[in-house]
């Protein structure tokens, strides 16, 4: 099974009441029944109580869901040959080996605010260098990209109408919908144009997904296709509850798996860039792992349920608040959480600075412990640095693992010490098999706790190293020279 994020449909809801009970009796107009049973029934008395269409909403979302085109040019050898490596040590750069292309993708967007600013998945715009809005009417409108997010997938476009009012659709509520809610999509598949699709809402809260790691996906049944990503998914009143993102299918195709960003979370991200032309995530500070059925066995739960704290940074919002290890995160803001994917979300819909309630089992006891979200720190600083000379490290940037760097590259934020940044192709430390993510520990047996400690190490040439790191939780040694 593949997880498609190029082909996302959104879904639209109908506006309307009426269940799929009463629109059976509705549509059973020519039934046999016993004569007893027939005096009971009420033939429609005209096609306005018969006629079941989702056109009000269609008509009412479609100005707002816009189609992305997207180009992007690169360069490619011009013939397998001219991209060999040893063809290129050799001739180096031969004029015309290298040709440009352009690629073309496409996606759907929707239209946030009458200013002009739409919101998409960042997959549909990443790395793009022009991007083209077209509305449901055929304008078409160069777009500006505000900021955009690959941890959750979103990005947010201006289109500069002049003085014009853009159509817009409302954010819903995503927290108010329910397993089996009537939905409707909206989007662009394979650039056939603006197409609508229908379907209910299959699941909530999927954090299996692996398409970000700050997720809490609505799935739905209603057909998404390869161009759909970015589109909307509303509700029965035309309310955005979802920007569709992603699909499970075999072939690229629809087979009634897709997946909604909830509007819970596109809110504040698109919030956040409209702001600072980026996102900035609150910092809680502490981190575990979901509670098992093992687990919950062991600790006398009722269920499983809920995040078990393992670990709380010293000096952040979690600690001041009371926050301990052991204590077990069952709700975020009275909404029930089941392990750490769902937790970030829960804590990614609130902004800085918000006062968080949380919901925590310790000693068998419920409890509630507020804790005020803050950004994440720059302590200790990054102290960024290039590392060469004859030593393992000569190749790799050497960098202080702090909340805010752990934020941006999506680890545990509670990680501390010295991290291996980047590492050049071809150099020592890649030719030894170090990796971007590797930690480092020791360098001759001596603890190494920042990036100054690192150089000092490193600064004498000698003529043997021993060097230790962690990799993945698991700790690797060295041994080089005599």
């Amino acid at each position: 099974m593949t997880l498609y994020r190029e082909a996302v449909f959104p879904v639209q809801r109908v506006a309307m009441t009426m269940s799929f009970k009463s629109l059976a009796a509705a549509l059973a107009l020519v039934i046999l029944v016993p004569a007893a049973q027939a005096q009971t029934q009420v033939v429609p008395g005209s096609r306005e109580q018969v006629k079941l269409t989702f056109a009000p909403v269609a008509r009412q979302v479609a100005p707002a869901v816009v189609n992305i085109y997207t180009k992007r040019v690169v360069r490619a050898a011009a013939s397998p040959l001219f991209a060999d490596p040893f063809f290129r040590r050799f001739f180096g750069d031969v004029p015309g080996m290298s040709q440009e292309r352009v690629q073309r993708s496409l996606g759907s967007g929707v239209l946030i605010a009458a200013d002009g600013t739409v919101v998409t998945n960042h997959h549909v715009i990443k790395d793009a260098d022009e991007v083209t809005v077209v509305l449901s009417d055929r304008r078409e409108f160069e777009a500006r990209i505000v900021g955009s997010d690959d941890r959750t997938d979103l990005a947010v476009l201006k289109i500069d109408g002049g003085r014009e009012s853009f159509p817009t659709l409302t954010l819903g509520d995503s927290d108010a919908i329910e397993v089996g809610d009537v939905v409707m999509a909206v989007g662009n598949p394979f650039g056939v144009g603006q197409t609508v699709t229908q379907g209910i809402v299959s699941a909530l809260a999927r954090t299996n997904v692996g398409v970000s790691d700050v997720q809490s996906f609505i799935q739905t049944d209603a057909a998404i296709n390869p161009g759909n990503s970015g589109g909307a998914l509303v509700d029965l009143q035309g309310r955005l509850i979802g920007i569709n993102t992603a699909i499970y299918s075999k072939d690229g195709g629809s087979n009634g798996i897709g997946f909604a960003i909830p509007t819970a979370l596109v809110r504040q991200v698109a919030a956040s860039i409209a702001k600072g032309g980026k996102v900035v995530r609150p910092w809680l500070g502490a981190s575990g792992q979901a509670v098992t059925a093992d687990l919950a066995q062991a600790l006398k739960l009722p269920r499983p349920i809920g995040v078990l704290v393992n670990h709380i940074h010293g000096e952040s919002p979690a600690a001041r608040g009371g926050l301990a290890d052991g204590d077990i995160i069952v709700a975020v803001e009275g909404r029930e959480v089941d392990d750490p994917e769902g937790m970030r979300f829960r804590l990614a819909t609130l902004p800085i600075g918000a006062d968080a309630r949380l919901t925590v089992l310790r000693n068998g006891a419920e409890r509630t412990i507020t804790v005020r979200l803050v950004a994440p720190p720059e302590t200790p600083p990054r102290d960024k640095t290039d590392i060469a000379g004859r030593n393992p490290f000569s190749g790799a940037t050497l960098v202080n693992l702090n909340p805010a760097l752990a934020e941006e590259i999506g680890i545990n934020s509670g990680l501390t010490g010295v991290m291996i940044f980047a590492i050049k192709r071809g150099s020592v430390a890649n030719r030894l098999g170090l990796q971007p993510g590797d930690m480092l520990m020791k360098i001759n047996e001596r603890p190494v706790s920042s990036v100054a400690d690192a150089r000092r190490l490193l600064e004498a040439e000698q003529p043997r190293w021993a060097i230790t790191i962690k990799r993945n939780g698991e700790v690797m040694s060295l041994v080089l020279g005599g």
